[in-house]
């Protein structure tokens, strides 16, 4: 092996992954792999190609935007179209991002209250006597 082809194992050492993962983004075209009868030889577009399918799961984005950008790559305009087209997108999720930040914000401190207001009536029902607190009588 080159430097130039990695095999499936060393694809999946160097990119932390499972050989079903990158099975999954050939069949649906994200990687293209040299066949070598039941060997599969991946070149430095493969592993360029996978380390922005990552990032890009990473960051949110689907599959098929994945795929969008990373077909812009062949337009010959020296990637212009592509990176303009990942900037966009990037922003756009970053955007959403925050949003889900503000309402996770907003969920985490009314969930707070609600634990407050529960341990002030945990506290209150055992300091209240038994019997529910009406002096004992029937």
């Amino acid at each position: 092996m080159t430097d130039e082809l990695m095999t499936i194992r060393a694809m999946c050492d160097a990119f932390e992954v499972t050989p079903r993962t990158l099975r999954f983004y050939e069949s649906k075209e994200l990687l293209a792999p040299i066949r070598d009868g039941q060997k599969r030889l991946f070149t430095k577009r493969d592993r360029a190609r996978l380390k922005l399918i990552l990032r890009g799961k990473r960051f949110g984005f689907s599959l098929e935007e994945i795929r969008q950008l990373l077909d812009l790559y062949d337009l010959g305009d020296h990637q212009f179209t592509q990176l303009s087209q990942t900037y966009r997108l990037a922003r756009e999720r970053l955007a959403d991002l925050e949003r889900q930040r503000v309402e996770l914000d907003e969920v985490i401190a009314a969930l707070r209250a609600q634990l407050e207001w529960g341990e002030r009536a945990l506290a209150s029902a055992t300091d209240a006597p038994p019997g529910g607190g009406n002096g004992g009588g029937s």
